[in-house]
C-alpha cells in the first residue's frame, strides 16, 4: 500500500521543524487535520457576569500578625477570609509560607475589591508600626 504525499506538505513540514513559532502561529489552512480544522480562539461569551461578580463580592481588608517574626502583614481578599488565613499559614514561598503562625488581629469588610484595595494601600502608606497597633486597639474597644 503506497501512501501520496504532496511536495507541498513536505514543504510544510521541513518549515515546522524550523519554526520557532509553535502551531498555534501558522497559518489557519497549515492547521487543518483532517476533515475538522482547528478552530479559531473566541472571546469569553459572557463578560459582563465576571465584572458583575468581580465588583459585587464581599472584600476583605484584614492584618495578620505573627509572634515569631513579631510583624504585621497587610492584605485584601475577595474569596473566603478563613482559607486566605490557611493559605497564608500553608508552606509556600512568599512573606507568609515559611513560619504558619499568622492570626487574623483586625479585618474590615467592603462591598468592593477596589475600595478594600484602596484601605490596604493607605494603610501600607503610612508605615508606622504605632498607627496599625491604634487600629488594631481602636476595633477591640
Amino acid at each position: 500500500m503506497s501512501i501520496n504525499i504532496s511536495p507541498l506538505y513536505l514543504h510544510s513540514l521541513n518549515e515546522r521543524e524550523h519554526s520557532s513559532a509553535g502551531l498555534e502561529h501558522l497559518p489557519y489552512k497549515q492547521r487543518v487535520r483532517g476533515s475538522n480544522p482547528c478552530a479559531p480562539t473566541t472571546k469569553p461569551h459572557s463578560t459582563k457576569r465576571v465584572r458583575f461578580f468581580y465588583f459585587y463580592t464581599m472584600s476583605h481588608f484584614y492584618i495578620l500578625y505573627s509572634s515569631i517574626l513579631d510583624k504585621f502583614y497587610i492584605g485584601h481578599n475577595c474569596d473566603d477570609l478563613n482559607e486566605r488565613i490557611r493559605k497564608h499559614n500553608s508552606n509556600h514561598k512568599g512573606f507568609t509560607g515559611s513560619l504558619g503562625d499568622w492570626e487574623l488581629k483586625y479585618q474590615e469588610i467592603f462591598d468592593k475589591k477596589t475600595l478594600a484595595y484602596a484601605r490596604e494601600r493607605q494603610v501600607k502608606k503610612w508605615k508606622s508600626r504605632k498607627l496599625i497597633e491604634k487600629l488594631i486597639c481602636s476595633s477591640a474597644g
